[in-house]
């Protein structure tokens, strides 16, 4: 691709280049460390429209995690949980269509609806609001997500320990998660979309599997996919307490665990999908990221997508145990 350079008055090629960089935002001064055009010929920053939308969507995403705002990303999950459109959530909470759309776009929300955003995170609060406002929806919709919150409460009415999946993980949005609070339904969907993709899947390629996912939709959107952080261990970046998540998929029936032993003493970790049924939480856009990874590494064995890792930045410029920051993702090998 190239750009048009005003100084040497041509689409010039150009490389791509990290400097620190101050967008206002709601007043406010943020500095980042933008990625931008540098034309080849004569070294002048040029105007890129994609790197500068996501330069701009990460200025925004640091003003929201120092003002503990949710992200676009996060507002849509809401959304998108409750099967509802951007006009009928309008709709229910009483806002304009125009509001949601702006906010889902990168607009920064105000403190108020940030709030009530919150609350409906929960479907039990979801319950309680409809109980307790006015709704505008129809009758149809309104049993549709009636239905929905129903079935979002039975979910997290069972055994599992919601709990302690917020304290083994913190809350706070950063680099290290990519902006966004962990999600184990993200994860559990993300981890069943790969098995049922490849029969034979090992851990060790899983692991990575789910990192390139999550890096590549930072990289695309500015917030990551299940808000896992990420490890450097020795063959390659893996979850955060992976074991632990795993273990928990398989206790819940989700996945099971099955390990190949061979005479030389070599083990193999395969998963697989369990009796347990969940439905998947991903949207489209997530879907889309999912099929790009897996197209790219259906081949690969799981030692050649571990050395493949290792050649990444991010990957090099950290240490044993480090957590590898999402900053990275535009560095990814793509």
């Amino acid at each position: 691709m190239k750009c048009f350079c005003e100084h040497c008055n041509v689409m010039a090629d150009y490389d791509e280049k990290t400097i620190s960089e101050t967008f206002p935002v709601y007043g406010e001064q943020v500095e980042i460390q933008a990625t931008v055009a540098v034309c080849k010929t004569c070294g002048t920053v040029l105007f890129n429209e994609e790197l500068d939308s996501k330069n701009l969507l990460m200025a925004q995403n640091l003003y929201r995690q120092r003002h503990k705002l949710l992200t676009a990303r996060q507002i849509i999950d809401i959304r998108e949980q409750y099967g509802l459109s951007q006009r009928s959530f309008a709709k229910l909470l009483d806002w304009g269509d125009k509001t949601i759309r702006r906010y889902e776009a990168g607009a920064v929300q105000s403190k108020a609806h940030n709030s009530l955003l919150l609350f409906l995170q929960d479907p039990q609060n979801m319950n309680q609001f409809l109980k307790q406002n006015e709704i505008t929806l129809d009758e149809k919709q309104l049993k549709k997500l009636r239905e929905r919150v129903a079935l979002l409460n039975n979910d997290n009415s069972d055994d599992f320990d919601y709990g302690y999946i917020s304290n083994l993980f913190p809350s706070t949005l950063s680099l290290e998660n990519g902006y966004k609070e962990f999600d184990f339904d993200k994860f559990a969907s993300c981890v069943l979309y790969f098995i049922d993709k490849l029969p034979e899947l090992l851990i060790v390629k899983l692991n990575k599997l789910l990192n390139y996912t999550d890096m590549l939709f930072f990289k695309q959107n500015g917030v990551s996919l299940t808000g896992t952080r990420y490890v450097h261990l020795p063959y390659g970046p893996v979850p955060d307490q992976y074991s632990i998540l795993y273990g928990m998929l398989e206790k819940r029936g989700i996945v099971t665990a099955e390990i190949e032993q061979f005479e030389n003493g070599y083990e193999k970790h395969l998963l697989k999908a369990g009796n347990v049924k969940i439905e998947s939480t991903l949207t489209q856009q997530e879907l889309l990221v999912l099929e790009e990874v897996n197209k790219k590494f259906a081949s690969f064995g799981s030692k050649q997508i571990a050395d493949y890792s290792h050649n990444e930045r991010g990957y090099k410029e950290t240490k044993q145990g480090d957590i590898i920051s999402y900053a990275y993702a535009e560095d990814i090998e793509w």
